[in-house]
């Protein structure tokens, strides 16, 4: 029902496999990489609510406040720009990351309670410096997978960024990824972007919040079309559909890379909201069910009509109750929503969101409570916090 109403499909060109195999052929025996048989691939994820087998749980350890560009500006909400500026480049507060770090410990502990496989990444010092032709800049953190990796099926593909801070993030995951290919998994990186200053706006007006609902309704981004870049995050699959948004961190050009690569197998829905700071889907629109989505009654969806059109159950939950003064220096209170679907059935949820909770429960959907409120501070909910690696459950098309 969707695919009628997005133009540009595009089919994937067939590519020839013959100087691949040629050159497979040619290579002594022992260099040649395992060939699991079918079906043992431990990569295998289709959507966002399939019963959860691996997960890949992201780190707080070390994090570092990125320096305070013009990307990280037009992302951030103006009450925190001292805070970049004065310790950009520096850890964020000490004794905060411990707290976070005690919290996801305490998260992946419940997980594999549930019976799932947690894997971390590597801990890094994202405070060395580095230098390209085109910049410089500091890390950040390995703490939020969603946001450099999209599991498609049995593909992990590793999305470019757009923040300079997170250029080289994709290292922190890379020993993960290596042994997933060797047991079979397709491994695709994006095109790398070169972040030179073309790709942004420098001159990108934003000074206060009228600004950024202003120039988000007029499709205008910190980003240009200079060359492809987004964040993983600003995806959402249900099966053969995948959805994304045009962000602060992924531009058009990025979207269409996606269409072409996945195409013809997969169909890639452009939706847009009233949000004045688009930056990551889903703390806005968040797929837990065949059917049933999540839509953030303060960034309401332009295409809404067409779920509801194709039979689809759209829920607004509840105001979130997290206190003005705890800090969120890179994400909103709309972290409430930002749950993570166990499966059909059961959601691993904010403790202190109550609120959220008796929601959840009215739907049939048991809530695993776990206080994640001071790793919420450096950007993300239980959906950013992780990466779905393995979901048991087959490719299905839930518009046709």
């Amino acid at each position: 029902k969707l695919r009628g109403a997005f133009p540009g499909w595009v089919q994937r060109t067939p590519q020839s496999t013959r100087a691949a195999a040629a050159s497979q052929n040619s290579r002594p025996a022992e260099d040649k990489a395992t060939s699991p048989a079918p079906g043992d691939c431990p990569v295998c994820s289709h959507n966002e609510w399939d019963p959860l087998e691996e997960v890949i749980v992201g780190r707080a350890e070390n994090a570092c406040v990125p320096p305070f560009s013009v990307e990280v500006k037009a992302n951030t909400y103006e009450k925190y720009w001292g805070f970049y500026q004065k310790f950009g480049g520096q850890s964020f507060p000490k004794d905060h990351v411990k707290k976070a770090i005690a919290e996801i410990e305490e998260m992946c502990n419940i997980l594999k309670g549930e019976g799932v496989i947690v894997k971390r990444p590597d801990p890094i010092d994202w405070s060395v410096k580095y230098k390209t032709p085109d910049f410089e800049s500091t890390g950040m953190y390995a703490a939020m997978p969603r946001d450099i990796l999209l599991v498609v099926g049995n593909e992990i593909i590793e999305a470019p960024m757009a923040w300079r801070a997170r250029f080289f993030e994709y290292r922190a995951y890379r020993r993960l990824i290596k042994d997933y290919f060797n047991s079979g998994a397709k491994w695709t990186t994006a095109p790398k972007p070169t972040m030179a200053d073309e790709l942004y706006d420098q001159n990108y007006p934003i000074h206060s919040v009228e600004d950024r609902h202003k120039l988000a309704a007029q499709g205008k981004f910190v980003t240009t079309e200079f060359e492809p870049c987004f964040d993983a995050a600003d995806f959402i699959r249900a099966g053969r559909d995948i959805f994304v948004q045009r962000s602060q961190v992924t531009n058009y050009m990025g979207i269409e890379w996606m269409r072409r690569h996945l195409a013809p197998d997969y169909r890639v829905h452009i939706i847009s909201f009233k949000d004045p700071n688009p930056m990551h889907i889903d703390a806005t629109f968040n797929i837990i069910g065949p059917g049933l989505v999540l839509s953030n009654p303060d960034r309401p969806c332009h295409q809404i009509e067409l779920f509801k059109k194709a039979g689809w159950t759209v829920i607004q939950p509840p105001v979130p109750l997290i206190p003005d003064d705890h800090p969120l220096w890179m994400s909103s209170k709309w972290l409430s929503m930002n749950v993570l679907m166990l499966d059909e059935k059961r959601v691993m949820v904010d403790a202190n969101e109550t609120s959220i909770q008796k929601m959840f429960e009215k739907l049939g959907i048991s809530t695993i409570k776990v206080n994640i409120r001071h790793a919420n501070s450096l950007g993300g909910g239980f959906h950013c916090w992780t990466c779905d690696i393995r979901r048991r459950g087959t490719l299905q098309s839930y518009f046709d």
